[in-house]
């Protein structure tokens, strides 16, 4: 990788995007719910905890290696499905091939703007993410393409609360592109001449319909319209998740916990997997960072289903903390997002090894030889950092 295009932390990674983006692409890489609150405690919550590192024991390999939902991956980090990639001109597809480079898995989001088939022809280690979006004979249908298109997964989200009115304002997404819409935003695009030369090359503007809301072969659905359909539809109950997960048949993970009583109910659902989160902070603000929530899920059903993490992981020691506290693996969002911005596949393959070489310092650190080998009592929890949610008082 060129020295003028490399990074060697993610803070940096989200710098590059900054300056190459257009402004209203780059605020929505960063939008959150309403004040903040729990987009910046989701990042900062991890610098309250601690290492307990020996002095001697470090072993000159460690192991990184795990697996989630069956799936064989290189460290316990996967790439977390979000929406409308379009920030690059190969999107879903480039972020697929880094993470197949690197060795891992990834979620691809229903609202991708690729399809699902161009972006598991260059990885086969994805995981399709679905909404509770229509009926559940378009649900069904969904299901069905993403079984053909050679999905090994299913993750259902069903954490987001439709929160508008952020504090910092809304990034201003148009709901198409056409030649009134490029007109209107060629003052701040034609500040970003790089990132508008990467679409210029390949004549064609950034995509905003949704593939893989529609049938295999057509464009789909613009994505304010696939976003009004979902807002339209009645939420799912806990027999809708087990009818989905039984109509897939295969691995299935359930996004969204933070309480234990939700946790356990997606284990009375057949769940195969779920994901400690708050959306990255886009659900509703006030919830606490994840990785507070976490040891009280993975004590009560870790032993029962994979728990996985995802919000604020910004290191390969952050990583490092949420296994020891119970995750098999983490999720990454905007952290590959502004790699994916500011070098497109190199810059998402760039992060990847960041985070690889922060959790093998970590683990050479802790005296540990894999990541398997990681304890609570490798880190430093001060008292009343976790939030333990959805537990019956004793005295109820």
């Amino acid at each position: 990788m060129a020295r003028d295009t490399w990074f060697e932390t993610v803070a940096i990674a989200q710098q590059r995007a900054k300056k190459r983006l257009p402004r209203s692409a780059y605020s929505s890489l960063i939008s959150a719910s309403e004040k903040g609150v729990t987009v910046s405690d989701n990042v900062e919550s991890f610098a309250e905890l601690g290492f307990a590192p020996h002095v001697l024991g470090a072993t000159e390999k460690r192991e990184m290696s795990t697996t989630v939902m069956g799936q064989d991956i290189s460290m316990p980090v996967i790439i977390s499905p979000t929406g409308v990639q379009a920030i690059d001109p190969d999107g879903e597809v480039a972020v697929a091939r880094a993470a197949a480079a690197r060795g891992t898995a990834m979620g691809l989001s229903s609202f991708a703007s690729k399809p699902m088939e161009e972006v598991t022809a260059v990885n086969d280690k994805v995981f399709f993410q679905i909404y509770w979006l229509g009926s559940r004979d378009e649900i069904a249908e969904r299901v069905q393409r993403a079984k053909d298109a050679g999905a090994v997964g299913m993750i259902a989200t069903t954490d987001y609360s439709f929160s508008h009115g952020r504090d910092w304002g809304s990034p201003k997404i148009p709901e198409k592109m056409d030649i009134k819409t490029m007109i209107k935003m060629s003052p701040e695009v034609l500040t970003k001449p790089r990132w508008l030369w990467s679409f210029g090359k390949h004549l064609s503007p950034p995509n905003l319909r949704v593939p893989n809301q529609g049938r295999r072969g057509e464009p789909g659905p613009a994505f304010f319209d696939a976003y009004g359909q979902w807002m339209g539809t009645p939420p799912p109950t806990w027999e809708d998740i087990a009818w989905l997960r039984e109509l897939w048949g295969g691995p299935f993970l359930l996004k969204g916990m933070v309480r234990v009583d939700d946790a356990k109910r997606a284990v009375d659902a057949g769940v195969s997997a779920i994901t400690v989160s708050n959306h990255g902070g886009n659900n509703l603000d006030g919830t606490p960072a994840a990785i507070r929530c976490l040891p009280a899920i993975a004590d009560a059903v870790g032993d029962q289903v994979e728990v996985l993490l995802d919000g604020g992981i910004r290191r390969g020691s952050d990583v490092v903390k949420a296994v020891a506290l119970g995750a098999r693996a983490v999720m990454i969002g905007r952290a590959y997002l502004w790699g994916l911005a500011a070098n497109g596949q190199a810059g998402v393959e760039n992060v990847l090894d960041i985070l690889s070489g922060g959790i093998d310092s970590a683990l050479r650190g802790l005296g540990k030889s894999s990541i398997q080998d990681l304890t609570p009592e490798d880190i430093l929890v001060p008292e009343g950092f976790t939030r333990s949610l959805g537990i019956p008082r004793a005295d109820s």
